[in-house]
């Protein structure tokens, strides 16, 4: 499908699990394209510390992602361009330009964007309040030597706690979830979980305590006021869409829905929606993407 009017048959922005099943697809049937990431292949998915619902057997990040990039680096259709910034993006009906942080500019009939997001702070969400400069660890990264024996304050209801807990099976930690009304769908897995205690708030306050251990005042849904110490707090608010400036449709969460965009634009992965934030579903999204943009192409080519 090689055409001298483009650099390549299909750009992908993101080298996450969606970006790299995308090439991979794109590969078996015939397409060249070019992977563009500022970091690692699937950088994040190197910090999750325990899997247990994806194919394969797969029991961490890290060895799913080793066996990703692998492949992927093997894959002598995919050009990869590892450490480059995407600084625009722009459509028209005839293609699409790709600028990188060189200043180069890559043309293909079909870019697929699967940039993911990244996390959220404090400072991020309208229901904590928090000293200025205070920064905080995802709970996913926390370490066990962190966790053994302590009380965790944990800010927000996102999954990665379900990912810790797994993780850490035998560890002796207690965590204080606090989370608003708009989590309460992510936390049925952890519900059960003795280690965890559920606080729905409408606001909390943070502020440091003595030594290194941090104290909360919690406002619920009905006004009352609850004062609460831990030994450290982390943060599970979950995670902001990180979408390349340019002609990309955006909801008002800053998501790029994929019904919404430039015909030659596809969007894959979890910046669609939050609520389909997997990694198996970020791996096929990734796949059907390529398909999505070879048949178009195909299309495209039938009837000029």
């Amino acid at each position: 499908m090689a055409d001298t009017l483009y650099d390549t048959d299909l750009i992908i922005i993101g080298g996450g699990p969606a970006g790299c099943a995308a090439a991979r697809m794109a590969a078996s049937v015939g397409m060249r394209s070019i992977l563009i990431e500022p970091d690692r292949l699937c950088r994040n998915l190197y910090r999750i510390p325990a899997l247990n619902n994806v194919l394969g057997g797969y029991s961490s990040g890290l060895e799913l992602a080793d066996s990703i990039a692998a492949e992927l680096t093997g894959t002598d259709l995919c050009r990869l361009e590892l450490g480059r910034h995407v600084t625009a993006l722009r459509a028209d009906d005839v293609h699409v330009t790709v600028t990188v942080d060189t200043g180069a500019r890559l043309t293909a009939p079909y870019v697929i964007v699967a940039t993911g997001v990244g996390p959220l702070h404090p400072r991020d969400a309208t229901w904590i309040t928090a000293p200025d400069g205070l920064t905080l660890t995802p709970l996913w990264q926390a370490e066990t030597d962190d966790a053994e024996g302590r009380t965790l304050l944990v800010l927000g209801g996102d999954r990665p706690i379900g990912t810790f807990l797994r993780a850490h099976p035998t560890t002796d930690t207690r965590l204080l979830v606090v989370y608003p009304a708009a989590d309460a769908y992510k936390i049925e897995e952890i519900r059960e979980d003795p280690r965890v205690t559920l606080l729905p708030v409408e606001h909390v306050t943070l502020s440091p305590a003595e030594g290194t251990s941090v104290s909360v005042e919690a406002v619920n849904q009905g006004d009352a006021r609850q004062m609460m110490t831990a030994d450290a707090a982390y943060l599970s608010i979950g995670n902001a869409p990180t979408a390349p400036a340019g002609d990309l449709t955006r909801d008002p969460d800053g998501y790029c829905p994929p019904t919404d965009q430039h015909p030659r634009v596809i969007v894959a992965g979890d910046l669609r929606s939050a609520r389909f934030q997997r990694i198996m579903t970020a791996l096929g999204s990734g796949s059907e993407a390529a398909l999505h943009a070879y048949y178009a192409r195909r299309e495209l080519l039938a009837n000029g």
